[in-house]
């Protein structure tokens, strides 16, 4: 039987499946005598879920890292919420009804709110609140959960979902890989398995009820296709493709210490895409030149308040001394669209994405924009900073953004405060219009990056985030390329870095057409950075141009992405990919 859910992590995986599923919980209701023996039961299961939850965050913190275990710290406070915890004790004493069906009754509706919201990052909150509920509710009804930390085989986990908490307290050593009914990309089940390099694939609907324990399945957590039960012919295929993906990995693990160079020589600068100290590591361990882009707003997300400066400037501190002297490009805060914070109070808007967001936001904010460029030159003299806006569309609110910086510059200055000598200052090409001014843009600042994630969701309007219309999501466009052509070449005319930090810089099929198109630097996730400096290898800057221009021939999305195959597999069949 074949399935296709959603690609979450990486991986080609071939093993036995272990369905895992929570002992039933039964909730009832029914008028109770003691009303007060029944509010002092809730609060000792708050007590003892609290105990419980402080454990799993502490094991978090050693496992996973202080940003993964922050949601713990999250689901704290969602278990000692004044509206849930006083809603249920003035719904038992209102209603003399039981704890766990009032509980129950609280924390559905708490989640139905997250459930009902039209973003996609909100929606995945609901998963929060009920699984800190089911803590809670267990602990009243005094049923376990599934322990996932005594695995003793290496198996797939087959789940209906996996609660954060269950996620942080399994043994990865002993996971293969990770399939369930829900989730999605953004997910903390599909963070988590990113972090530690476990493949999954979610939102399979079904699966737990179409696996056994026992089970082979067999999965590729790029394509999101599982086999359940392959026969022989097709399990030895998996199998050989699992073994050549090793095999890869560790051939690639050759190209630690050797320079971003294409067959002639031309040197091309490959850095990587990150959003906390945390994944120092793997831009380290990928052998990054530096960091393309910071992604600042994941310090702002799940918690209650904004992080104060010194928060920040200790973040900032940490990468930029741990990458010095390589370049960090770190990317003022960029919220609003598909992440929203409450705390913020961005209101709700019919189209969030072309709404109050981003620079948009912040220049509107002074206070909060100031902290984190505080911040940010606070810690310029530990490293080499690059700082980027993003969602600029026009030269008035760059040249605004500039002014802000200065003045904090200056303040800090006279403060006797030190700030580094010299600070290149970017932007993020992300619509159109800041596409088309490129060349207007690339004259006030000193390098542009193209974040074609919301460049091709702009030009095309396509939300990408939207099921219905996502198979219209196209980087092969050629309305986008043409776009990128004229950024690039607009920001070379005046002299100035032009790189891109979207899903596209770290594509291995576009690579050569963008080299192509003179690009300079190419930002992407840690884990991608040696496959695309082998991909480097093989092109010659001539092949690149030659390749660059066949493609801006074609007129349609197919043509372009076949010339682009087509490529690919000559070059793969020449060797001249192979390190």
């Amino acid at each position: 039987m074949k399935l296709l859910g959603k690609s979450a992590s990486h991986g080609i995986v071939v093993g036995r499946a272990r369905v895992v599923l929570s002992e039933a919980l039964k909730i009832e209701a029914h008028l109770i005598a003691d009303v007060e023996g029944e509010i002092r039961d809730f609060r000792a299961a708050l007590a003892r879920a609290k105990i419980r939850l402080e454990a799993v965050r502490d094991r978090a913190l050693k496992t996973l890292g202080a940003d993964k275990a922050a949601i713990f710290e999250a689901h704290l406070l969602i278990l000692e919420d004044p509206e849930l915890v006083d809603t249920t004790e003035h719904m038992i004493r209102e209603r003399s009804l039981n704890a766990l069906a009032s509980y129950s009754h609280v924390s559905q509706a708490a989640a139905q709110l997250f459930d009902a919201m039209d973003n996609e990052y909100m929606r995945e909150r609901a998963a929060d609140v009920r699984d800190v509920a089911d803590r809670v509710l267990r602990e009243l009804a005094g049923v376990g959960v599934a322990d996932l930390s005594e695995l003793q085989d290496e198996v797939v986990l087959v789940c209906r979902d996996l609660a954060p908490s269950e996620t942080a307290a399994m043994n990865p050593a002993k996971v293969l890989g990770i399939l369930t009914d829900l989730g999605g990309k953004t997910s903390h089940t599909a963070i988590v398995a990113r972090t530690l390099e476990i493949p999954a694939v979610l939102g399979l609907r079904h699966v737990t009820e179409l696996v056994k324990t026992g089970d082979w399945v067999a999965f590729d957590g790029e394509t999101g296709e599982v086999e359940i039960n392959p026969d022989e012919p097709t399990r030895a295929r998996y199998l050989q493709r699992q073994e050549h993906a090793k095999r890869e990995k560790l051939e690639l693990r050759a190209l630690v210490g050797q320079p971003n160079l294409s067959a002639d020589g031309i040197r091309a600068e490959l850095v990587a895409n990150i959003g906390s100290p945390l994944d120092l590591a793997g831009v380290l361990n990928y052998d990054a030149m530096g960091v393309g882009l910071y992604r600042t707003e994941f310090l702002f997300m799940d918690r209650l308040e904004a992080p104060s400066e010194d928060e920040q400037y200790h973040a900032y501190k940490t990468v930029l001394e741990g990458l010095a002297p390589r370049p960090v490009t770190i990317r003022t805060l960029d919220v609003g669209g598909d992440k929203p914070l409450a705390y913020l109070e961005i209101p709700k808007e019919d189209n969030p994405f072309l709404g109050y967001r981003a620079i948009r936001y912040c220049l509107e904010h002074p206070d909060l924009f100031r902290t984190q460029l505080r911040a940010m030159l606070r810690a310029s003299v530990h490293g080499n900073l690059r700082v980027m806006f993003p969602m600029i569309s026009s030269l008035e609110e760059l040249l605004a953004a500039k002014e802000h910086l200065e003045a904090v510059r200056r303040d800090l200055l006279s403060k006797g405060i030190s700030v580094a000598d010299e600070i290149p200052v970017g932007v993020m090409i992300e619509v159109p219009s800041a596409a088309l001014i490129s060349d207007v843009l690339a004259q006030h600042c000193d390098f542009l990056s193209i974040g074609t994630n919301d460049l091709i969701q702009y030009t095309l309007a396509v939300d990408r985030l939207n099921d219905r219309v996502q198979h219209l999501y196209d980087p092969f466009h050629p309305g986008v390329l043409r776009l990128i052509r004229t950024t690039i070449e607009n920001t070379r005319r005046f002299g100035k870095k032009i790189s891109m930090c979207g899903e596209m810089g770290g594509s291995d099929l576009h690579l050569p057409l963008l080299l192509g198109m003179g690009l300079q630097e190419f930002s992407m996730a840690p884990t991608s950075i040696l496959r695309l400096r082998r991909q480097l290898r093989g092109w010659t800057l001539a092949e690149a141009e030659q390749l660059a221009h066949e493609v801006s021939v074609q007129s349609s999305s197919r043509a372009i992405e076949s010339v682009l195959i087509r490529a690919r597999a000559r070059k793969s069949v020449q060797g001249d990919l192979k390190i």
